[in-house]
């Protein structure tokens, strides 16, 4: 599958900062079964591309002077194959063992460990398919209750909560019997809500001898669905913009994001390239 993405991120400042510097994993990852085509970002100030501890594509931005707001543009193609339940297999990135840690957003407390020995029987891909939907009907979905830094205790305390908090608490279960979890961010289509307001999230866990990625909040196996950006030990490694800045006061943030499916005659694939650009 191909699809055309277009994403824009706009910060206000209630008054003019003085310096934004920010991390953006906002390319998508070259993985066996995903590549991107003519993709572009576009910011003001610096852009200098790196790649990150866990293998992200990682752009380091940086504005210096007086500005009021901060406009974060990208937009670009790519192109998917199907996954066969969500088989990723194996790569050569960091080896599973890491995926084990706690991280402040995943420390699982005694709620989340008797979800998790009480709804995940086998550890299969099968199995933890089961253990997924058990923590979404666990977590009802509604945005504007939780925010970036809610840990996974406290989502599923509350009960109610985003992509986010889904893969927070499900990633707590598996690590606390044991199995390898990452956090995955990046994008997902769907032919009924092309337009989003937001990224999405969901894992991966390590199966025998391979990654299996799994949409928390869809309950399903992952697809080609979903355009993979980061993976890391929570959000705070994989996130799509983190920075600081000095000055500016309280901001206002603007999120538009569409996500549209090309068809397959459209347009020639050609070379697989990604491109900055700096305004």
């Amino acid at each position: 599958m191909r699809y055309r993405i277009e994403h824009l991120t706009e910060y206000r400042y209630a008054y003019a900062a003085v310096s934004t510097e920010q991390a953006l994993r906002l390319t998508p990852r070259a993985e066996a079964h995903q590549r991107a085509i003519h993709w572009k970002i576009r910011v003001p100030g610096s852009l200098s591309e790196a790649s990150d501890a866990y293998g992200n594509i990682t752009h380091m931005h940086a504005l210096h002077g007086k500005h009021d707001r901060v406009r974060i543009e990208v937009h670009g193609e790519v192109e998917l194959d199907r996954l066969a339940d969500g088989w990723l297999g194996a790569d050569d990135g960091l080896p599973p063992p890491v995926f084990l840690s706690e991280t402040p957003l995943t420390v699982a407390d005694v709620r989340i460990n008797e979800l998790a020995f009480g709804a995940l029987k086998r550890r299969t891909a099968g199995g933890l398919l089961e253990f997924a939907q058990s923590v979404r009907a666990a977590i009802h979905y509604e945005p504007g209750n939780t925010h970036v830094q809610t840990t996974a205790a406290e989502a599923l305390a509350a009960g109610r909560g985003v992509c986010q908090d889904h893969a927070h608490v499900f990633i707590a279960g598996c690590r606390t019997i044991g199995i390898p979890a990452r956090y995955v961010s990046g994008y997902y289509y769907s032919p009924r809500h092309a337009t989003h307001v937001a990224s999405h999230a969901w894992a991966d866990v390590w199966v025998d001898t391979g990654w299996v990625s799994i949409d928390i909040t869809h309950g399903c196996f992952g697809s080609e669905s979903l355009c993979r950006l980061a993976v890391g030990r929570d959000y705070n490694s994989a996130c799509p913009v983190r920075g600081v800045r000095a000055g500016g006061g309280e901001e206002d943030m603007k999120v538009a994001l569409t996500v549209s499916r090309l068809e397959p005659a459209a347009e020639q694939v050609s070379t697989v390239r990604a491109e900055e650009v700096t305004a």
